[in-house]
């Protein structure tokens, strides 16, 4: 089992020192926040309003500006936005990013993407939340194409365009990780993903969903890739024996933030602690 860094919301000014101790301590990859704005009045009902508060006042960094700073100043670490809201960007300019970081960074990102729980997020940037499913997937098949490296065309019902050609071209494909907890967002990751990532969550409810999704991947018409990533977050999870629980369960990646990722203000000396104390004491385990 690989382990995954989650930063959580705010903390920006550490990043970087953070990601270099993680690095050294056996930390497989670091995974970023997206955010693109926070609105004053959502519609959804998520999330409970003590979150509310807190989001309303988290700073969060552009995944794609954060992990190339990240990339500059580690080695080996991956890069993993946790995870991208997609469908409300324009893919061709996600594909440009994904393939630029990518190189730079000598192939380290593995792409997480999903929806949002705004549907702020869509309406404020003039797009039709009820597609977003579909303009979800147009926008996974434009990118897989644009990265290829060579000539492509696409024509969709959200995004049509002809034969263009993006370069640099990642030398190994960008791994795209799709998060989600519902079973179209399971069957997404299913049909289109090279992975799945789940967010807070308990072991409960990841034992569930985990078997939907293998259920899923071996349903007619679906790739099932041998080298499919499950990323998992179990919000409970502290000691060796559960992450064994989880690594039975098919999880490849167990994704942890070893302080309270609900405190935007908690010192750096506190993380660093805690990342070094998480990896003596659980990732040396699975070495």
């Amino acid at each position: 089992m690989r382990f995954t860094l989650a930063v959580g919301l705010g903390g920006y000014q550490d990043y970087l020192i953070v990601a270099q101790a993680a690095e050294a301590a056996g930390w497989s990859a670091i995974s970023v926040p997206d955010s693109i704005f926070y609105p004053r009045l959502p519609e959804a009902d998520y999330p409970s309003p003590a979150l509310r508060k807190f989001l309303a006042t988290a700073p969060v960094i552009d995944p794609f500006v954060a992990l190339s700073a990240i990339a500059a100043v580690t080695t080996r670490l991956r890069l993993v936005p946790g995870v991208l809201r997609l469908p409300m960007r324009q893919p061709l300019a996600v594909a440009k990013a994904t393939g630029s970081l990518a190189a730079m960074s000598g192939d380290r990102l593995l792409l997480g993407v999903g929806l949002s729980p705004w549907k702020e997020d869509f309406t404020y940037n003039g797009i039709d939340h009820a597609g977003r499913g579909a303009r979800f997937d147009e926008c996974i098949s434009v990118i897989r194409g644009c990265l290829s490296g060579d000539w492509f065309e696409y024509h969709g019902r959200n995004f049509d365009f002809g034969p263009l050609k993006m370069l640099p071209a990642p030398a190994q494909p960008v791994p795209i990780i799709i998060g989600g907890h519902s079973r179209p967002a399971l069957a997404r990751a299913a049909r289109l993903g090279d992975g799945w990532m789940s967010a807070n969550t308990s072991f409960a409810s990841l034992q569930k969903m985990i078997s939907v999704l293998h259920t899923l991947r071996h349903d007619p018409g679906t790739h099932d890739r041998p080298d499919f990533r499950i990323f998992a977050n179990d919000m409970n999870a502290a000691k060796v024996e559960d992450f064994r629980r989880l690594e039975d369960l098919g999880v490849t990646d167990a994704v942890a933030t070893p302080w309270n990722p609900f405190d935007a203000g908690i010192s750096l000396r506190l993380k660093l602690d805690g990342l070094r104390r998480f990896a003596d004491a659980v990732i040396a385990r699975f070495a």
